[in-house]
């Protein structure tokens, strides 16, 4: 009887009503038999988890953020790690949104509309990057002067997928209320 838990314990008594050796030490034996199963199946799991999934994400990320950073500074844009064949999805109801096939096709469909009614480069403030794989998520808000003088200021949300080096797949999540607003009541220069 196990005096401590108050029951019989089934591992203290032999099956074949012989003292047995082997049970009086299985506790133990047991203990030690599950945790080397269980340190060698988180052994094995992180072995199986390649160590350049890990590496490709901090390159990844490095890119993105050194981006935004080149970006913030007025030395050029996130665009710039676009692949030409890239498919990027604006999310939303307004009237850019929807899925564009190539660099330019974005470009001239989604971006351009904005950036000719704004008197001057956006200006991206970074709040979040993560990367996980061959994704790269920015939390960001970005800000302008309208071509007609007033403040122009978007939350944005854009989810990268990437190979070598560069963005295949994006999507943009951003108020397109406000995007809107501006291409409506804005000249383009």
């Amino acid at each position: 009887m196990d005096t401590a838990a108050g029951r019989v314990s089934a591992l203290s008594f032999p099956r074949n009503g012989k003292e047995n050796q082997v049970n009086r030490s299985t506790p133990n034996n047991r203990l030690a038999l599950v945790l080397t199963l269980v340190i060698a199946a988180l052994s094995s799991a992180h072995a199986s988890t390649p160590e350049p999934v890990h590496a490709t994400a901090a390159h990844n990320e490095a890119l993105v953020r050194k981006a935004f950073i080149d970006w913030s500074a007025g030395n050029g844009t996130v665009f710039a790690l676009l692949s030409p064949d890239v498919v990027w999805t604006v999310h939303g109801s307004g009237s850019v949104a929807g899925t564009y096939q190539g660099v330019d096709a974005f470009v001239e469909g989604a971006a351009a509309p904005l950036t000719r009614r704004l008197a001057r480069p956006l200006v991206p403030k970074v709040h979040a990057i993560w990367a996980v794989g061959d994704t790269v998520i920015s939390r960001f808000e970005a800000e302008s002067t309208t071509t007609g003088g007033r403040p122009y200021t978007n939350q944005y949300v854009w989810i990268f997928r990437m190979e070598d080096s560069v963005v295949v797949e994006a999507e943009a999540f951003l108020d397109l209320a406000a995007y809107d607003k501006v291409v409506a009541e804005n000249t383009a220069r």
